[in-house]
């Protein structure tokens, strides 16, 4: 499991587990991390970890948070890096994201519709622009989050994550990486949804069951093989 080594001149003051989605970091005591220095503001910076992977996005923090010495906003963390927030540092450990390196450099999953993404580039901007307004269409027809125990699932079947179970309570999940190959799954009145996403900037298109997807909504179907960028899995509604 990663954790963040909290550190302060080069002492080491506690070892944090990232075993939830969200951890947050600031000098107020309800943070998770909890750093009591006048460096740090009251609500400076929070984790966002999905499977292997974790990413930082600071909260307008007036001193801002720092990664190897250069300021970020959002950051997707990677085994080993420093980040510095005020005069303490935190050490991000992960041993299994190096495991499964050459996989992860293939996928990524990422949740737009959770709080906090990894930074993108202009290709990332046109596609947050587009699942920008494949959630923005979701919520105008009146889909919402749920937490529904029964909700659909996908069993990652490959990769740094084989084994592992994402709930899709989200009404928007999306896999992939962008650049390479990037999908989206619809929670709808109707049922579960997979559609491709900026299909032009990518060589090809999701496969279902081993069949290319068109570039229409395709519905998701109990026990389907989906492939995104490489990254096989299985699907399980209810």
């Amino acid at each position: 499991m990663a954790k963040l080594v909290l550190g302060f001149n080069g002492q080491t003051l506690q070892e944090y587990p990232l075993d939830r989605e969200t951890l947050t970091i600031g000098r107020k005591t309800d943070n998770d991390i909890h750093i009591d220095n006048l460096a740090v503001s009251g609500n400076h910076a929070k984790i966002l970890t999905i499977l292997n992977d974790s990413f930082i996005e600071d909260l307008d923090s007036t001193n801002g948070t720092y990664i190897n010495g250069e300021k970020i906003n959002r950051h997707a963390l990677r085994n080993g890096e420093i980040i510095a927030i005020g005069k303490h540092e935190l050490k991000y450990v992960n041993d299994a994201a190096d495991a499964g390196s050459g996989d992860f450099e293939k996928t990524m999953v990422i949740r737009p519709d959770a709080a906090g993404m990894p930074e993108q580039d202009q290709t990332g901007t046109n596609l947050e622009k587009h699942i920008g307004k494949i959630a923005s269409d979701l919520a105008s027809a009146g889909t919402s989050d749920s937490e529904d125990a029964d909700a659909a699932s996908l069993k990652f079947l490959s990769g740094a994550n084989k084994g592992k179970d994402l709930n899709l309570t989200k009404i928007l999940t999306t896999l992939g990486k962008p650049g390479v190959q990037v999908a989206a799954i619809t929670r709808r009145p109707t049922g579960y949804y997979l559609i491709a996403v900026d299909a032009a900037s990518s060589p090809s298109n999701p496969l279902v069951n081993g069949v290319e997807i068109g570039k229409q909504a395709q519905p998701i179907q109990h026990g389907d093989e989906r492939e995104v960028a490489g990254i096989k899995m299985r699907v399980s509604l209810g």
